[in-house]
């Protein structure tokens, strides 16, 4: 029997602050430097590989407010308002 070694990788959280009432995913990405450029923060996006909130998001214009959750890969924001 072969033995797997697994490695747990521990989630970074970061808060990230808005002077607005809501942020759109996309530009929140971007905030975030997640993504480098909006068709980037698309392609995550369409890929299924950002979720909000612990739910898988498709859509790019998703309005994120106060206490809304952005998870990639082993990355976690909280979106704050000031």
């Amino acid at each position: 029997m072969k033995v797997i070694k697994v490695k747990a990788v521990k989630r970074q959280e970061k808060e990230i602050y808005i002077d607005t009432d809501f942020i759109k995913l996309d530009s929140a990405l971007k905030l975030c430097d997640i993504a480098q450029t909006g068709g980037h923060a698309k392609i995550l996006i369409t890929e299924g590989e950002i979720f909000v909130n612990g739910e898988e998001c498709l859509q790019r214009g998703k309005k994120l407010r106060d206490g809304d959750r952005i998870e990639y890969e082993n990355l976690c924001f909280i979106i704050k308002k000031r």
